[in-house]
């Protein structure tokens, strides 16, 4: 057996996930939240087979606990307690590399990455590009190789799929050498879940991933959509930053830059306070005062004016970059929905879908609303485009990457 630890470190949490890279199963997993505060939530899940008591009851065993956690060298810490408390037993089941999400690789990390200081030192200059994700992954890494130092650590980017943009798609329309000296241009991200999706879309209809043109959204608190043509990004919604493009959880997505300056000049607002208003005051939490799409489809339901808004935007724009993206293409073949929202509302995927009966997309209501595990086909019989729920594993994709990569 060989396994693979798989690190996505944030800027207050530590998720983590051991896999065997043979089976492409996953052993276990865990998650250190609210690292720095006063006291901090711990859960390790261990799946069937993979040892100790979730053996016996053939379930997964899951653990939870509090306790103070300073920082991420102390999450480590925490992270090989659990493993040595609750198994897999690392000593059992070693890690032959350890794969490490990194939420910004500029123009210049296009493939999974080996970890040297000159790749920290590079990680660490693009945090000016992600400053609330390069940092937090960083970290991560660091913490990592202290703890595994006698084994390679891989470095994978959200936004290496997308460094097959075609120029137009990357190019913004501003001044070209002030962009080019301060490398402003579309990188995207979520990368990792595209690419997972549309392959495992390609896998479950029996085509060739070469000739599909495909849609991916990926709906979550963040939120993007891409479309591939061949099994390469061609066009997708985030930009310079994950700011750009779909209404999201707290995020605005797509928005005038004038209204910038007019609420600096207007409202007196400085550039802290606007990238505060983008990032954690906009998407569904500004426009209906709750950024969960649970809270706002119960709030629509009950008759709530403001979550009903809300809700229209979030489909409104959906809609128009799907039939932008259906145009860029020049016909569709596969749209996929994944993670959080995208897997789980399924009046989202209706409603999305529900005016582009003219690229040949009949959604099945049955099939739609039903709920199990595992990729499916929402579409009908006669769709002439396959509509799928694909849920992501981002985590097994990491460690493809990271094996393929050693």
């Amino acid at each position: 057996m060989t396994t693979i630890l798989v690190i996505n470190s944030g800027s207050s949490s530590l998720k983590y996930s051991l896999i065997d890279i043979d089976d492409e199963r996953e052993l276990a997993s865990g998650l250190v939240e609210r690292i720095g505060q006063d006291v901090s939530a711990i859960t390790h899940t261990v799946r069937p087979d993979a040892g100790g008591e979730a053996v016996v009851a053939m379930l997964d065993a899951s653990y939870e606990s509090e306790r103070a956690v300073a920082d991420h060298d102390a999450a480590f810490v925490v992270m090989l307690e659990q493993f040595a408390e609750h198994g897999p037993a690392l000593a059992e089941h070693p890690p032959a590399a350890v794969g490490h999400r990194v939420v910004h690789g500029g123009a210049r990390f296009y493939a999974p990455t080996l970890v040297t200081p000159g790749v920290e030192e590079q990680i660490e200059e693009l945090a000016v590009l992600a400053p609330l994700h390069n940092p937090a992954n960083l970290a991560g890494i660091r913490a990592a190789r202290a703890v595994f130092s006698d084994v390679p650590h891989v470095a994978v980017f959200d936004t290496a799929f997308h460094q097959t943009l075609p120029p137009a798609a990357y190019t913004y329309a501003i001044d070209a050498e002030l962009a080019a000296a301060h490398r402003v241009r579309r990188y995207g991200f979520h990368g990792t879940s595209h690419q997972f999706v549309s392959e495992a879309a390609a896998a479950f209809l029996g085509r060739d991933l070469g000739t599909l043109r495909q849609l991916v959204f990926h709906l979550g608190n963040g939120a993007s959509v891409t479309a591939i043509e061949g099994g390469r990004s061609v066009e997708t919604s985030m930009g310079l930053t994950p700011l750009e493009g779909l209404v999201m959880g707290t995020r605005s997505g797509d928005l005038d830059p004038a209204a910038l300056v007019h609420l600096s000049r207007r409202a007196g607002y400085s550039i802290d306070d606007l990238d505060a208003l983008l990032n954690t005051r906009s998407g569904l939490q500004g426009l209906a005062g709750r950024s969960d799409m649970r809270d706002i489809l119960a709030g629509r339901d009950a008759g709530d004016p403001a979550s009903t808004l809300a809700f229209d935007v979030y489909i409104h724009r959906l809609r128009a970059y799907a039939g932008a993206y259906i145009a860029q293409l020049g016909g569709v073949d596969v749209i996929s929905f994944t993670a959080g929202v995208g897997e789980n509302a399924a009046v989202v995927r209706a409603e999305a879908l529900a005016t582009l009966g003219f690229a040949g997309i009949e959604v099945d209501h049955g099939r739609n609303v039903e709920r199990r595990r595992g990729i499916r086909r929402i579409s009908t019989d006669a769709s002439a485009v396959a509509v799928l729920v694909v849920p992501t594993d981002e985590e097994l994709e990491i460690a493809r990457q990271t094996s393929r990569m050693l």
